[in-house]
């Protein structure tokens, strides 16, 4: 039996563009809205990398991947986040 062998898709080497958010918000609704988007975009880059399960997602690989993507180090808040969207993923 051989092992399997695991092929990931390279790491954008530019970040995504971003678009304004409308007018009229709330500021929490805004930091909301954008953490989200971190989250989204660091659990894309971690199942692209082979990181599918959230105990594989200690806070140090997730902001390893933050400064891989070209994202500002996430806080606690947005590691528990990503490990959300993974665990939701499974």
């Amino acid at each position: 039996m051989t092992a399997a062998t695991l092929i990931t898709k390279p790491l954008p080497a530019h970040p995504l563009p971003k678009k304004p958010l409308p007018a009229g918000w709330p500021r929490e609704r805004y930091e909301s809205h954008n953490r989200r988007l971190k989250a989204m975009r660091l659990a894309i880059a971690l199942l692209d990398t082979g990181v599918y399960r959230p105990e594989q997602a200690p806070n140090r690989t997730i902001r390893r991947t933050a400064a891989d993507i070209g994202v500002h180090t996430p806080s606690d808040t947005t590691c528990r986040l990503v490990r959300a969207l993974l665990y939701d993923h499974c």
